[in-house]
Formats: structure tokens, sequence, C-alpha cells
């Protein structure tokens, strides 16, 4: 979990969340908490900035307050730069914080340097993750914006010379050329949105696209694989669905035991709003 002076989860109902980051306390949409009502309608009164979605990709930031500019998030030795963005997002997903600590243990326990490849990596804790840990990793997202703003989370972890590619692209692309250059790889990350687009429009539907991506990732890992993480926000996926994605995806080159569980945020006193679902392997 993050420290609670960097991020705690206030309160959430009626399809909203109300999260602190540091100082900051923000109101955005939740859809998992759509069908639960707010446990302290009065505390919604004080936040800095509200966000109203317009679309599935763009909204607009409201507050009492002028916008936040720019802030930063510490956890451990990792520092990212925070922001409120018209999407909707500030940089950092807190219910990811168990995955960070999980690359961390697989990459340590290896007793060997990691090649690691991160797709759809957006801001980059995952990538600094690894690379605090020791891997050598590849880092792939489509938007050249955010590509940035994970480099500015390197220099801010102290990670500036770490050994790490930044990469603006297509994921299934990279991929498929990774395979035809022989490429090889020790470990996958993956994150994908449910859908989006590539840096020349192309489009991504994960239903329909994630099956390939995830069986050219198994080859890319097939001769010495150490670990797979994958990660899913799509409401019509569970835990049993995503465990068996990815355990098609391994099982055909002998890996087994793949581990899928929902991913969540909890209050202070315990109330627990589901953020989507990670499937991993190997467990623990």
């Amino acid at each position: 979990m993050l420290p609670p002076d960097q991020y705690e989860l206030l309160d959430f109902g009626a399809g909203r969340k109300l999260e602190r980051f540091g100082p900051l306390v923000l109101d955005r949409p939740a859809p998992a908490a759509s069908d639960v009502a707010m446990a302290d309608p009065a505390r919604w009164t004080s936040g800095n900035a509200r966000f109203t979605r317009h679309d599935a990709a763009s909204g607009v930031w409201t507050g009492p307050d002028q916008l936040p500019t720019p802030w930063r998030l510490h956890y451990r030795s990792l520092v990212l730069e925070l922001q409120c963005t018209p999407s909707g997002a500030v940089g950092a997903y807190p219910e990811q914080v168990e995955n960070w600590d999980w690359i961390e243990r697989q990459v340590r326990r290896s007793g060997r340097v990691l090649k690691v490849l991160n797709l759809f990596a957006y801001t980059g804790a995952s990538t600094l993750a690894a690379a605090a840990a020791g891997a050598e990793v590849v880092h792939v997202d489509a938007a050249r914006p955010v590509v940035s703003w994970a480099r500015r989370n390197a220099v801010l972890s102290q990670l500036a010379d770490a050994p790490i590619r930044w990469i603006v692209d297509d994921a299934r692309k990279f991929v498929q050329r990774e395979l035809r250059r022989g490429n090889e790889y020790h470990a996958v990350i993956l994150d994908p949105p449910t859908y989006g687009h590539g840096p020349k429009s192309e489009p991504w539907e994960l239903p329909a696209d994630l099956a390939d991506l995830l069986a050219a990732c198994g080859r890319l890992t097939q001769r010495s694989r150490a670990f797979m993480l994958l990660t899913c926000h799509a409401p019509t996926i569970g835990p049993p669905e995503l465990e068996a994605m990815l355990a098609d995806a391994l099982c055909g080159h002998g890996q087994s035991g793949v581990v899928a569980k929902t991913l969540a945020v909890r209050t202070r006193d315990g109330r627990r709003l589901p953020s989507g679902v990670v499937a991993r392997w190997p467990d623990g």
C-alpha cells in the first residue's frame, strides 16, 4: 500500500471516488462504485478538483481551487510526477502498488539480470520498479507525451542512467518485429486499455486483440521465462477469464500456475473498491 501521507481513498459511491493524493483531494468517476452509496456525503464538498467525463477519452476538471499544477507521489525509491490530465487520469494508479512490489520481488529473486518488456507502459511505474531492482527494461507506449512523462519519472527516481529503452510504438507491431529479429525476453508486463489506438491510429480492442498479443509474448519469453504480469480493466473480464487467457498463452510452452485476482483500493475503515484484475505467473 502507498503510505497514508501519499495517498488515501477517502470515500466512494454513486459512481465516483474521492481520493487524496498528497495534499490534494480529487473527485473522479469510478464505475465500480455505481451500485453503492457514499459513506460520508458531506466530505465530498472539500475537494480541490472534480472531473466530469464527456466521453471515453476526455472530460473537464472543475473545482473551488485553481486546477492543481504537477505534484509528486513518493513510494520507496520511486518518485512519480502527477498531474490532472484531460482523460481524468493523474499519472499513477494506487491499486498497482502490489504489482510494483511483485515485480521487484521477481527481479531480485531471479539471481540474474532480467530483460523485461513493459507494454502499454504509461508513465512508467512498473518500468522503474523493475529497473530499480536491477532489470534491463524496454518500455513501450503508443503516446509520445506519456513516454516523455515516464522519462521524467526516471529522472525524479534517480534512474536516468538505468538500462531502459524508451520506445514510442504500437505494442503489437513492436512485439512482431522483435519476434522477426529473434530477440528474446525473460519477462513481459502488460497493462492494456480496453480500447485505444497506436501512434498511427492503429485500433486496439482488448476482446479482439489481446489473445494474439499474449501468444506472441509467450513466444518472446519461451526459452527463459522468469515472470509474466497482465492487468485488465474491462468490466466483462474477471479473474477466471484473465487467468485462462494468460494460461492459454503460456501453457503451450509447459508453463502453469497462473494466478489471477481482483485489484482493489481500500478506505481507512476497510471499504473495498474493486479496481481491475491482475493475472500473474508465477504465484508468489
